[in-house]
């Protein structure tokens, strides 16, 4: 009977964690006893198996059941429980503690309460799990040694760094610390949305005020379902002079960021090793930190000597570290030590290590960093949730996303106290003019039979409103001596001032900043320290950059806004006519829309439709295999709804005396220096002012003496002087480079090099090469010429390219599958020539893309071989082993004759 109560106990805490994946995830969530009811209806109905026996059977498929069950599960643990909020840096079981004791009153300025009745207190309310899981969290909240600045004061056993576990619940108290007011400040001026709880009998904040950078201050770790984070913490002081700095100066670089914010704070003390790994994580969200304890060689009597261990790795206990050491003596990995003792108290950490008389101290403390934890690697993943979904964020990025969440705050309190203003304001007008008509009020007072016809007769004869008829009504007869007159119009005035004071903070520019920053000042004064942990400098460091590679990559970009970058050796050539390789995997309906070839140490601009620019280097663009789908880029890029990338422009440097041409879908064309994108922004800046109808579509950059060619969608085709297009300013809108006909669009543009021949391919798979003679040179904004014959279906242009003999095109169809093919094998023919097949395609498919790409001598070497040959004997091809081109290599299908006529 016990064991059962018991796994009723547990099946009963399951319960609520089932439903909550549910209900946080959006899925729907069918419960047995619904799940039991529908089955029976069903069975009532005559369904099933025409068994009369009430019972029905449901077959489901396996696969999609779990698919759903884990969906539902892993997004519950993403969302609302293992990640933390970009805004308030805090998982919801901690915010959900704070403000269960900001509600009771569990203030600094209040007694300690029992840790048990915030945790009932919490588990009643708001969290529908298990006591366990809120005093876990409540403890670290409190535990000087995990939170760089505690957010719950303690009063009792709560751990120590020795790992020892905390008293029961019923034996500690806990309340609020100072600093974790600031979470809470202004937090019942509806400065935050809220939510109902668990059961919708009360409302929780999904999301608390946090008026200084609590994320960075105390960092997080947590891992979910596919993803982790750990974020280390900071200096207070140092992240609000990042953050002011970044208010002052939005196009700031990563180095004067990191001119303010040094590097990672541990409230255990430490060295950190250098800074390559900090500026890799504040650059990519990602990096390694090396983390040394710190220790003294001291002298002793007799010429012998000893090590002082005084500060350890951040969450490495003081035992671990003991025991690694003695665990080193007794295996004789290190030799000449004496004695070991732990002399840590309540004032800090002490571990003593005497060594022999003729011991090298330095060598040994070396062994003692190279074979315990004295010496660890902090994995650095800035992963947090902006706006529900899991982003990896780097430093800026995650500073102005709290100075936006903070102008949100102040824009609501502002609102907030501006509404209570002027209704205060309101009724004082009110008893003002009431004052003056004070005889004529009585006596309409008098006249009438209670209260609610008393305020309908003020509104109705001296035409007061609602609230100035309560409060009318609800006056005291004092009020209306002379000395209470002058009471209210003294309020008045002093209302109508602050009205006037809070109506400029939402209407001048800059005023939310500036009180951002003066209360962010404020909290430094009252709450900064000074560093705990040492970055110490390491001769021969190299940085990111140094340790990555230059090497030629291609960039993937599909249509749902899946991005990856791969070796340019990747995809191999084939012959005109072959089948080509499936270049990703790739949802239902997706396809590839863009492929870029660059250095993995080249910037690229990310032109979008909505005439936005955005700026990575190409190896933040995670690798991805050959056949992977790739990271979607809104982790990348802080992309609007409905905004899509349209064009990527590789730049090596960004003050080069070169020009950015963009060309939109309805041919309107706009040069701007290359110059006036150097300091781009990752919230983007404007590239081009779009018309409401319009959306830009392609970019090149180009010299200023460059000769351009537009294809259009339905055939035509247009060639001017780049000279003919005056050069405008970042945010204007351009002029008119073709005149478009109706129905008709432009697909591409591209630049006139001597020597080569325009590419044409249509959707159909049929393409051809044309002199660049018979295209004349034309004046900007005309119809152009007829490039390509469009009279059925299919026909339509895919894209255009000026290419050389020695060039290859990649082919994109809109099935992901991609062909890589020597422009020598395709023909010459005049502007009026139906083109000979470059790619087979199904009757359901079409090509949607085209790029061009250097030629591959090895690769055309082994195209047309078997696949057994080819991996046995050409290994090196394409740069891939022989397993791989077994598996992808396809043999090509014969050339039909009918097809070149």
């Amino acid at each position: 009977m016990q064991d059962e109560r018991k796994d009723n106990d547990i099946r009963q805490q399951d319960e609520p964690e089932r439903n909550t994946a549910g209900e946080q995830s959006g899925q729907p969530h069918l419960s047995e006893e619904t799940a039991d009811s529908e089955v029976l209806e069903a069975s009532s109905n005559g369904g099933g198996d025409g068994s009369d026996d009430g019972t029905r059977i449901i077959q489901v498929e396996i696969r999609k059941e779990m698919r759903k069950s884990f969906i539902d599960y892993s997004m519950s643990v993403i969302t609302a429980r293992a990640l933390p909020d970009v805004r308030d840096g805090l998982k919801p079981v901690h915010r959900r503690i704070l403000y269960s004791m900001y509600k009771d009153g569990i203030t600094p300025d209040k007694a300690f309460r029992k840790s048990a009745y915030t945790v009932g207190s919490v588990l009643a309310h708001y969290h529908p799990h298990g006591d366990a899981s809120v005093y876990d969290a409540l403890v670290r909240l409190a535990q000087t040694f995990s939170l760089r600045y505690p957010l719950v004061e303690g009063q009792g056993n709560f751990g120590s760094q020795d790992g020892d576990p905390p008293a029961a619940q019923r034996y500690t108290e806990a309340r609020m610390s100072r600093v974790s007011l600031n979470m809470l400040t202004d937090i019942e001026k509806e400065t935050v949305d809220f939510g109902p709880n668990y059961d919708d009998t009360d409302s929780e904040p999904l999301v608390l005020p946090s008026r200084f950078p609590n994320l960075l201050c105390n960092g997080s770790s947590g891992i979910a379902v596919g993803m982790a984070t750990n974020i280390p913490p900071h200096n207070l002081g140092e992240v609000i002079d990042a953050t002011v700095h970044l208010i002052d100066h939005p196009d700031c670089g990563l180095s004067e960021l990191m001119e303010h914010l040094r590097g990672p704070d541990f409230p255990t003390g430490g060295q950190i090793m250098g800074r390559s790994g900090i500026r890799a994580a504040y650059a990519t969200g990602r990096g390694r930190i090396i983390l040394r304890g710190k220790a003294d060689i001291e002298d002793l009597t007799g010429g012998r000597q000893r090590i002082v261990i005084t500060e350890t790795p951040y969450m490495v206990t003081r035992s671990r570290i003991v025991t690694g050491i003695a665990d080193l003596v007794k295996d004789k990995r290190v030799e000449n030590i004496t004695a070991l003792r732990d002399e840590s108290n309540l004032d800090g950490t002490k571990i003593v290590v005497e060594l022999r008389r003729d011991a090298n101290a330095q060598v040994i403390l070396n062994q003692l960093y190279s074979f315990t934890l004295l010496q660890d690697t902090v994995g650095v993943i800035m992963l947090a949730l902006v706006n529900g979904q899991p982003r990896i964020l780097n430093l800026k990025m995650m500073l102005e996303e709290y100075v936006r969440h903070q102008v949100d705050v102040i824009e609501r309190r502002t609102k907030f106290d501006l509404n209570k203003a002027q209704e205060r304001a309101h009724i004082l007008e009110g008893l003002k003019r009431a004052i003056d008509l004070i005889d004529e009020i009585i006596a309409t007072i008098r006249r009438s039979a209670d209260t609610p016809s008393s305020r309908k007769a003020l509104i109705e004869r001296f035409d007061f409103t609602e609230p100035q008829a309560a409060a009318i009504v609800a006056m005291q007869l004092g009020r209306l001596s002379g000395l209470e007159r002058q009471k209210i119009e003294d309020e008045l005035g002093q209302l109508q001032i602050r009205i006037a004071e809070l109506t400029s903070i939402l209407e001048v520019p800059g005023k939310i900043q500036e009180i951002i920053k003066t209360e962010l000042l404020e909290i430094k004064r009252k709450y900064n320290n000074p560093r705990r942990t040492e970055i110490m400098e390491v001769s021969g460091e190299m940085d990111i950059e140094d340790l990555i590679p230059v090497e030629d990559c291609v960039i993937t970009r599909t249509y749902y806004g899946y991005m990856k970058r791969q070796p340019v050796e990747t995809y191999h050539t084939q012959r005109r006519g072959g089948r080509g390789i499936s270049g990703l995997s790739r949802r239902e309906e997706d396809f590839v829309e863009d492929l870029f070839i660059c250095s993995t140490h080249d910037y690229i601009l990310f032109f979008t439709s909505k005439g936005r620019v955005f700026r990575l280097k190409g190896y933040e663009i995670p690798e991805g295999s050959r056949a992977s789908r790739g990271s979607n880029i809104i982790n990348l890029l802080q992309l609007e709804e409905g905004e899509k990338v349209s064009a990527m422009i590789q730049v090596k440097d960004p003050n080069a005396d070169l020009y950015l041409t963009m060309v939109t879908k309805n041919g309107i064309i706009k040069r701007t220096a290359l110059s006036a994108f150097k300091n781009v922004r990752k919230v983007g800046l404007i590239a081009i002012s779009l018309d409401e109808d319009d959306s830009l579509r392609f970019v090149r950059l180009t010299t200023g003496e460059d000769e351009l060619i537009i294809g259009t969608r339905r055939g035509m085709a247009i060639r001017f002087s780049e000279s003919g297009v005056r050069t405008l300013g970042r945010t204007a809108r351009g002029v008119k480079a073709i005149a478009l006909g109706d129905e008709d669009e432009v697909v591409d543009m591209a630049r006139v090099h001597p020597g080569a021949t325009l590419l044409t391919v249509a959707e159909n798979g049929l393409g051809r090469r044309t002199a660049l003679s018979e295209y004349r040179l034309q004046s900007r904004g005309g119809k152009g010429i007829l490039n390509y014959r469009v009279d059925k279906k299919g026909t339509a242009v895919a894209g255009i390219k000026v290419v050389g003999e020695d060039d290859d095109v990649i082919i994109i169809t809109d099935e992901g599958v991609i062909i890589r093919v020597p422009v020598s094998d395709i023909t010459i023919q005049s502007r009026y020539g139906g083109g000979v097949r470059t790619m087979r395609i199904g009757e359901e498919s079409r090509v949607v893309t085209l790029a061009r790409a250097p030629h591959e001598e090895a690769a055309e070497q082994a195209a047309g071989e078997e696949k057994e040959k080819a991996a046995a004997d050409e290994t090196q091809i394409s740069g891939e082993i022989a397993e791989a081109l077994e598996e992808d290599f396809e043999e090509e299908a014969p050339e039909e004759e009918a097809d070149d006529e």
